[in-house]
This record gives C-alpha cells, structure tokens and sequence, in this order.
C-alpha cells in the first residue's frame, strides 16, 4: 500500500523573501505530487526578521529537521543566496534523500559550487529553469519512483 509522497519545499526565508510569490507557485505545482510538508516557506506574512514560529530558532531547526527526516524528496529554490537551505540540502544529502534544486540563471551570479556539484545526473540534481520549464522538470524528476509504501521501500 502506498502512501502521498511527502515533500520538503526549501526557499529562502531570512535571507531574502524577493522570491516569495514565486515559492506560492512552487508549492502549488508540487502540491499535485503529494503533500508538501513546509508551505509556510512561501507564506508572504513571514518577513526575512521575524521569526514565524513560536519556538524561536531552536524551534524552528527542530521542526525543521523533524520535517526533513519525515520527507521523502527535497525540492529547493536555490535562486535567492540563503544559508538555511543550504544547511537544508546538506542535511538532506547525508540523509540520502532525494534533492531538485532549481535555479533561475542571472547575469554577474552563478549558483554556488557545492550545491552545482553534488548533482549526479539521478537523484540529487541541481538544475537551471525558467517559469515557463519548470512543470517538465519537476514532471522528469518526480518520474524517478520517489513514491514510498508503508514498509519504506520504493515503488
């Protein structure tokens, strides 16, 4: 028996909410994969200097890094520079989890090396998109079988 695949949303959150609307469109689109375990990620009343749990940072991490264990695939907007889904996806690769990062190219930038270079061309992959290619890349790699049963497997 299968269950909804579980998806960890990562986005920038202090490091800058330019992105925000962006993240709403993310979220919605990966909604139809499964749930998605972190929509407050592209919730436009969480600022970038304001924490949006009650916990503070502590709780924050914990919940974060409970979610993260709780998912079955990782999916990260990598455009806005943020060292929170940096710790994210490498929290996540030493957890084996799948990872898309999805970066938007602009001039005078490039994405970071080691978010560039952890992809293998399978299930960690960092790749560059626009709005208009984003539904077939999320398509391609949501087509690797990330469905998890209730035993842990892969379908």
């Amino acid at each position: 028996m299968t269950s909804a695949l579980k998806i960890y949303f990562c986005g920038s959150m202090r490091g800058g909410r330019q992105d925000v609307d962006l993240y709403g469109k993310l979220v919605e689109k990966l909604g139809a994969y499964g749930s998605v375990l972190t929509p407050f990620v592209a919730d436009k009343k969480i600022t970038n200097l304001g924490s949006e749990h009650a916990g503070g940072d502590k709780g924050i991490h914990d919940r974060d890094v409970e979610l993260l264990e709780q998912s079955d695939v990782i999916v990260a907007e990598v455009t806005q520079p943020s060292l929170g889904v940096g710790y994210e996806i490498g929290r996540a690769v030493a957890m084996n989890k799948p990872i898309l990062c999805l970066y938007r190219p602009q001039e005078g930038k490039l994405l970071s090396g080691m978010i560039r270079g952890m992809d293998n061309g399978s299930d960690l992959r960092a790749l560059d998109y626009s709005i208009d290619q984003v539904d077939g890349i999320i398509k391609n790699f949501m087509a690797q079988g990330f469905v998890k049963t209730k035993d842990g497997s892969s379908q």
